[in-house]
């Protein structure tokens, strides 16, 4: 007898799992998959050409709200959670749902769901999402470059549209970003890299992803999605800490794991910081990770034309997963606002559209602050509206790509930038040097 397994994600994490462990695994049958956390991406399938040979019509991909019945219509034996950036607390609400309903709950370790590759790999991830994942990666990139190797970026996976369509993707021009129809999101992850001359794959089926990349790679960088724990098994993990939101790291998933897993920690922000959060946030890493190397980093943040900000009405467009299920209230173009001297930020709940509006409801804990969420083309004419009709002087984008590329605005506009700047005694090239000597043989 086959278990039958329903698995819980948000079109990344749960996927990889899958196939990984139980695609092709003649002791289970995953009879569904249910879907949160992004919107739209319910109500598919995930399909045969990605399932394998023992799922035909492929597996169909329901919202999470129908789990209980799910577990009865299927008789399913066990749910396995697999999306990350959530509370502990939040993990066992949803375990004992699942209990509740006649099903036992599982987690799955790095050791069952990590792919090994024939060539060094660094990661990077986080103990929340927004936590500077990006900023790192890139910078850990360039220098990697400097040094005249091939390097090639995989990116947590973002398949929010054609799953078949989006099996393996290569991404190395504007062209092949173009090509891809991809979402802001997607946009904000891929194009720095790519701008900076860097390739990035990314898609749903990271064994075929692995297989491509190291083979135009001398090194790879895992560049991690939300909180979650990397595909690949690392030699070198490197994990983000943000003082922000100090204690998050022992209290959301799986930020634990990584801490745990990680060979340095950089505390990032400490430029905006409070000190006292700052030391609690190296305390607990060290309680947790005594042996891993701690740094601290600021992110400054520059703005193109600081003058359209002092003494005016702000709009604050920040990241969107950083301010939504990331839980912070605010992010770069609020600080730029602040430390530019804007006289007031612009409130633009009262003005959303769409799903703009059920984002605000979805996440009552933001504040005067617009989120660039743009997982449709719908969505992302209802972020344009929403922006053109809440009334302000100025427009602040904090966003890792420039919105005015994507989207027209009616107002001035000003672009935020911010980008790592380790500030301890042991810079980061100094760690990547001494890995380089130790792998590069």
């Amino acid at each position: 007898m086959r278990k039958k397994i329903i698995i819980m994600g948000a079109a990344g994490r749960d996927f990889h799992n899958f196939n990984v462990y139980f695609r092709n695994n003649s002791r289970y049958q995953v009879v569904a998959f249910t879907a949160t956390q992004i919107p739209g991406i319910q109500c598919r399938i995930y399909p045969p050409e990605l399932a394998g040979e023992d799922y035909p019509d492929g597996i169909p991909i329901y919202p999470e709200e129908e789990l209980p019945q799910l577990i009865k219509e299927f008789n399913a034996d066990e749910v396995v959670f697999a999306y990350s950036d959530v509370s502990h607390e939040y993990v066992m609400h949803k375990a004992a749902a699942v209990l509740a309903s006649g099903a036992d709950f599982c987690l799955m370790s790095a050791k069952s769901t990590m792919l090994k590759a024939k060539v060094p790999v660094i990661s990077v991830c986080a103990v929340r999402t927004g936590a500077g994942k990006s900023q790192t990666s890139r910078q850990i990139a360039m220098f990697l470059k400097s040094k005249g190797l091939r390097v090639v970026v995989m990116r947590h996976p973002m398949p929010y549209g054609d799953l078949k369509k989006q099996v393996m993707q290569r991404f190395a021009s504007h062209q092949d970003l173009a090509k891809c129809d991809c979402t802001i999101e997607e946009l904000e992850e891929y194009e720095p890299h790519v701008d900076n001359g860097i390739v990035v794959y990314a898609g749903v089926d990271y064994e075929r992803i692995l297989e491509a990349a190291q083979n135009e790679a001398d090194i790879i960088i895992w560049d991690g999605g939300n909180n979650d724990m990397p595909f690949l098994k690392p030699n070198l993990h490197i994990v983000l800490a943000d003082p922000h939101r100090a204690g998050h790291e022992l209290t959301h998933y799986p930020s634990v794991v990584n801490l745990q897993l990680a060979n340095v920690v950089i505390v990032n922000k400490v430029d905006t910081a409070d000190a006292a959060k700052i030391r609690q946030v190296k305390e607990n890493v060290k309680s947790l990770n005594p042996n891993a190397l701690i740094l601290e980093a600021a992110s400054p943040i520059t703005v193109d034309k600081p003058e359209l900000i002092k003494g005016k009405r702000a709009l604050a467009i920040e990241d969107g997963p950083t301010v939504t299920h990331g839980d912070m209230p605010y992010g770069a173009a609020t600080i730029a606002a602040r430390k530019f001297g804007a006289k007031e930020l612009a409130d633009p709940k009262p003005h959303a559209v769409g799903s703009i509006r059920a984002t605000y409801a979805q996440y009552p804990h933001l504040g005067a602050v617009l989120p660039a969420v743009g997982y449709s083309e719908t969505q992302i004419a209802e972020l344009e509206e929403t922006i053109n009709a809440t009334p302000c002087d100025v427009v602040l984008i904090g966003t890792p790509i420039d919105l005015r590329r994507i989207i027209k605005v009616n107002k001035p506009t000003v672009r935020v930038k911010y980008e790592l700047q380790v500030i301890s005694p042991v810079c980061l090239e100094e760690v990547l040097e001494n890995f380089l000597k130790g792998v590069m043989k």
